[in-house]
């Protein structure tokens, strides 16, 4: 193992919304990624009966869906259908899709797909910001 691959996939986004669970996925996901994923997602909606959502897709390579399991794929989309109004997607390649129909149908979330140059509509569509990181 080279010291790339100690580097968090997922990294939380601070937003000035409380109620915004944002997250930046790196490279390629693997499933104790998405454990990780999940795990950040199910607090967030612990605190929050409502949330809106915001993934920021950078230098993605794919995901290991087939080794993600099927409980953790149902809880996540109980989860989400359950507590998340709004869903941002920035980068390529979309994942509008898989997500729209990894949720349980039908699904009240509104997933929207922006490219990386429109990021700053993602945010405006969020009526958010991210927070400078603290120095």
């Amino acid at each position: 193992m080279n010291f790339l691959e100690d580097v968090p996939v997922v990294r939380r986004i601070d937003t000035n919304r409380d109620d915004l669970f944002a997250v930046e996925l790196v490279g390629h996901v693997r499933a104790p990624d998405v454990e990780n994923l999940f795990g950040l997602f199910e607090a967030a909606c612990a605190q929050h009966p409502r949330i809106d959502v915001l993934v920021r897709l950078v230098d993605h390579d794919g995901v290991d869906w087939a080794d993600i399991t099927a409980d953790t794929l149902e809880q996540g989309s109980t989860e989400a259908a359950d507590h998340v109004g709004r869903c941002a997607i920035i980068g390529e390649p979309s994942w509008s899709d898989r997500v729209q129909g990894w949720l349980a149908a039908p699904s009240a979330v509104e997933i929207r797909r922006f490219t990386a140059t429109g990021e700053a509509d993602a945010w405006t569509w969020l009526d958010a910001h991210e927070k400078p990181a603290d120095v």
